[in-house]
């Protein structure tokens, strides 16, 4: 139990795409269903709409459950002024999360899995501890935004309940031969570029496509501003992809549709693009991670870096903000290695922080691309804003990572097995909810 999962919606199956595609949800065969091709609907209840309150299987959630969950999704995922609307489809999502919990924690019990009071302290303290703070100081927290310690080990008792009841009735068998014959199929991929992209897709007929078009502008607009592409993804999203965040795995650029792959091939890492459109809809694709099948990661080197930061007075604009950077640029280039950035730091008065031990990939995109490019004693170019102050990045030291060896036959196997628990996972919450007696209040 630990700080990623308690940013998840709900159970996410944690599965890697074979193949990526964008599959509306509304074209889910109809087969046996026999549905009229025009049908009439009857009364003006939109059964979509939901108050934020229900009984599960005698199990009450209340608004205050649902309003405490909310606020904790907020906090965790810092997304920045939600409006009415999306705050409304927040409260509708989280309101499934708890039914699906709820499912989950009776479930448990109806096997006589019991989940004790040390057992939730016990990760409550975990997950504390991976937020920076005692477990006094995280309840303090979590009444602070608005939600409750018993909101978070609702969750935790959810989580550990319905993971002993999958390690008791999911066994999975991984052949010998199986693995082998993937292992051969990595090892015969060595050095394809593979891909790991979000995605966001809304279908658009002919008379919606400005309205989603622009939907989707508001949503790049939001991203800039630091909300989640996940949780825009899962809120939004129309794409099978969706439970995952818009997750579609690791992939080649191939496997993506023609106006996604001739856009997603010349994006950097960190890279948002789009509307990208479609001819069922659009998309905005997210590029989280590149690499290359079994070879080093450039992106993988520890770096010892120097940052030089001058900051701005107040009051200064943004043309006089250029020509100061600009003149920091100039006495930068002239530094002599990282031994000469203390003399240089003296002459402008800028602050010299050090760090030795910095992962290229833990840099943000674009600082990425300029530190791949820089030798031992040279500096990217000043990069910040007039509020931070610019700085610049000095290479002091590099350590290049070795190429990647082929997982283990039993790393393979633990893998393919977590896979498949997931999916088995996932149907028996099918189960469940088709079997649940759900009064909505």
């Amino acid at each position: 139990m630990g700080r990623k999962t308690l940013l998840a919606l709900g159970l996410a199956a944690l599965t890697t795409a074979s193949v990526a595609q964008t599959v509306p949800d509304d074209t889910t065969p109809t087969a046996g269903l026999d549905l009229p091709a025009n049908l009439q609907i009857f009364g003006k209840q939109d059964p979509n709409i939901r108050k934020p309150t229900a009984i599960v299987n005698d199990v009450v959630i209340t608004g205050t459950d649902v309003d405490q969950r909310v606020a904790m999704v907020i906090a965790l995922n810092n997304i920045p002024n939600l409006q009415a609307d999306e705050k409304d489809r927040l409260r509708l999502q989280v309101l499934r999360s708890l039914i699906d919990e709820t499912l989950q924690i009776q479930e448990a019990k109806a096997d006589k899995i019991d989940v004790t009071k040390e057992d939730i302290d016990n990760s409550f303290a975990r997950v504390s501890r991976s937020f920076q703070r005692t477990p006094e100081q995280m309840r303090t927290w979590l009444r602070q935004i608005g939600s409750s310690e018993r909101s978070i080990k609702r969750q935790i008792e959810g989580e550990l309940a319905w993971s002993r009841l999958l390690r008791r009735r999911v066994s999975i068998e991984v052949s010998d031969e199986e693995v082998n014959a993937i292992l051969k199929r990595l090892q015969e991929s060595k050095g394809t570029d593979e891909y790991r992209f979000y995605e966001i897709y809304m279908n658009a007929t002919s008379d919606r496509a400005s309205e989603v078009f622009a939907a989707e502008q508001r949503m790049l607009e939001q991203l800039k501003q630091g909300t989640p592409f996940e949780y825009l993804a899962r809120t939004y999203s129309e794409a099978s992809t969706k439970a995952t965040g818009g997750d579609l795995g690791w992939v080649r650029i191939a496997m993506l549709p023609d106006q996604l792959s001739v856009v997603g091939q010349k994006m950097n890492v960190g890279e948002v693009a789009g509307p990208i459109e479609l001819p069922t809809g659009f998309s905005i694709l997210y590029l989280a991670d590149k690499r290359q099948v079994l070879m080093a990661d450039p992106r993988d080197a520890k770096l010892a870096l120097k940052q030089l930061t001058i900051h701005f007075a107040k009051g200064t604009t943004e043309a006089q903000a250029q020509t100061l950077a600009a003149n920091f640029a100039e006495s930068t280039k002239t530094m002599q290695g990282c031994g000469d950035a203390a003399r240089v730091a003296g002459t402008l008065g800028a602050e010299v922080v050090d760090n030795d031990s910095i992962r290229v990939r833990e840099l943000p995109g674009p600082l990425q691309q300029m530190v791949l490019g820089l030798q031992v004693g040279q500096s990217t170019q000043p990069f910040g804003s007039v509020e931070d102050g610019v700085r610049v990045l000095v290479l002091c030291g590099r350590d290049d990572p070795t190429a990647a060896n082929l997982p283990s036959a039993e790393q393979l196997g633990e893998q393919i097995a977590e896979q498949r628990t997931n999916l088995r996972a996932q149907r028996m919450l099918r189960d469940l909810r088709r079997d649940a007696i759900v009064e909505y209040r």
